[in-house]
């Protein structure tokens, strides 16, 4: 197993620790969190760039660091969600995104058919990420000022999550037309 690998499957084994420091009793416990959380976010990061500059590129992390990537975003969201921090209804749309794109995208492969990843869903991903963190930190430095940093960031998520999802079903129209 590769470096690249191994981080994406650290990724999946901060998710627990993320869990644990959520609930845990101590002072600051949404720093750690947030902390914790950002350290995962990181080895997605820098997996998909030792991936590709040391040619590190497999199957095995084709299929898990898209899933890694979703295990933390949506448990970070569902438990915000679950603490009143973030609107269900937001979680609704940006968890439901996900399976629709992951759920015709597992249809496209079974057709033998590759739906790549837009530049707009990265920039969800990094938008949910960032938001993750804003509202963990209960806006940290834009508190004194006033500005909901976390929940402007949540509702820039929905609205790419929205546009990406779009974006997604128009780029691939053509070979979704195949499959249906």
């Amino acid at each position: 197993m590769n470096l690249a690998n191994k981080l994406t499957l650290l990724r999946m084994a901060l998710i627990p620790v993320f869990i644990v420091f959520f609930y845990i009793d101590i002072a600051y416990w949404n720093y750690w969190a947030a902390g914790i959380f950002v350290i995962a976010a990181l080895t997605d990061l820098f997996d998909g760039l030792l991936a590709r500059k040391h040619n590190m590129v497999t199957n095995f992390g084709k299929l898990i660091d898209p899933i890694a990537d979703k295990l933390l975003v949506c448990s970070a969201l569902i438990l915000l969600s679950a603490i009143g921090w973030i609107h269900p209804v937001f979680v609704i749309i940006l968890v439901g995104r996900e399976f629709v794109v992951s759920g015709l995208r597992a249809v496209a492969a079974a057709e033998g058919k590759v739906l790549a990843a837009s530049n707009l869903g990265k920039a969800k991903t990094v938008v949910q990420i960032v938001a993750v963190v804003g509202v963990l930190l209960q806006d940290g430095f834009f508190k004194g000022w006033g500005i909901p940093f976390g929940l402007i960031m949540i509702w820039a998520s929905v609205i790419l999550s929205l546009v990406s999802c779009a974006d997604y079903f128009i780029k691939n129209r053509g070979v979704l037309k195949d499959i249906f």
